[in-house]
């Protein structure tokens, strides 16, 4: 079970042999960690299904291994192009999941120095292609915590400005709370090699130049974005969990958010965000227990709003009408400036 999408586990991944299982994409969403929200947004599921297969068939096709399977339909599994209608079900291959075990003054991953493959890297590996004014990066560096020169930067871009190159950035997949690591510490922790971290960081660029690249077919700006990474048996890379979606990535349409960003950004002058952010700072490991209120449900306006965004992209990628009745981006956005 995931915040925003359920697995099935079909087969149970072994010591080098993976398993298989489906991703269930739910029209729930999270934000901030903290789970399922009160909310749901229709066909949002849907949407990120085939948003992310068509995403994993592209990059297969391009020479990247994948744990992508193909999309249930009546039973069966089938390619993107085979599908009579939309679905919510993605078959995939399982890798296993080794949990850091926790210690007193952190997390302790030295299990993995004796694991040889065929388990999920412990990682959310980040590509930023500009940093927005929301950039946790740039609210890093203002804090001290990461410097210009570390970043290979003079000075801070403005928002909406592309950086020269993108920058990659790690943090951590199956802590409490995901924090930020060096790629020397992953060197360090023994769970890659110095030519595996090389490999990490290509695949990392090529994805996010294939994403932005799709993404700008359809005038939408790839501002950042994750993937995740598995070893198999042989200890070669696969793109696994869903890539691409805007719940992995930072889209803009002139200016305007395009992904998750917008339950975001409501959520921000919540009070309920201000309890989660002094939860975090303070109590790191058990914060969600500290965290007296509740979310507010969003808007039905919003909803409305954020669920044909959601339903529109995958459309105009697919280039396939599966949602009839959706505004076109143009409109989308207009109905968003009025109602805020």
């Amino acid at each position: 079970m995931g915040s925003v999408k359920d697995l099935v586990v079909l087969a149970s991944p072994r010591e080098e042999e993976p398993g298989r299982g489906k991703f269930v994409f739910s029209d729930r969403y999270s934000v901030f960690d903290w789970g399922e929200m009160p909310d749901t947004i229709p066909y949002k599921g849907m949407s990120l299904c085939l948003i992310g297969a068509y995403f994993f068939e592209k990059l297969e096709k391009a020479g990247i291994r994948t744990h992508y399977l193909g999309l249930e339909e009546g039973g069966r599994i089938k390619r993107l192009s085979e599908l009579r209608e939309p679905v919510s079900t993605m078959h995939i291959q399982l890798v296993r999941v080794i949990l850091p075990s926790r210690t007193e003054t952190g997390y302790d991953y030295g299990l993995y120095r004796y694991v040889r493959g065929n388990f999920l890297i412990p990682f959310e590996f980040i590509y930023r292609n500009m940093l927005p004014e929301e950039s946790s990066l740039r609210k890093r560096v203002v804090e001290g915590k990461v410097t210009l020169e570390e970043l290979g930067l003079s000075e801070l871009p403005s928002p909406g400005v592309p950086l020269p190159e993108p920058i990659l950035d790690v943090s951590t997949k199956l802590e409490e709370q995901d924090r930020y690591v060096s790629w020397s510490v992953i060197e360090e922790l023994g769970i890659l090699s110095a030519e595996e971290i090389r490999n990490v960081k290509e695949t990392l660029l090529f994805v996010d130049r294939f994403i932005t690249r799709e993404m700008r077919r359809i005038g939408i700006e790839n501002e950042d974005g994750k993937i995740e990474l598995a070893l198999d048996g042989n200890r070669n890379l696969i793109l696994v969990d869903v890539v691409g979606t805007p719940d992995e990535c930072r889209f803009t349409f002139r200016g305007m958010p395009m992904s998750k960003e917008i339950l975001r950004s409501f959520y921000r002058k919540t009070e309920w965000y201000r309890e989660v952010q002094k939860a975090k700072q303070n109590h790191p490991f058990d914060w969600k227990a500290c965290v007296t209120s509740t979310p507010p449900p969003l808007p039905s306006d919003l909803i409305q709003l954020v669920s044909w965004l959601y339903q529109r992209i995958a459309m105009d990628l697919t280039q396939r009408e599966w949602f009839p009745g959706v505004p076109s981006l143009e409109e989308i956005v207009e109905k968003f400036c009025q109602l805020v």
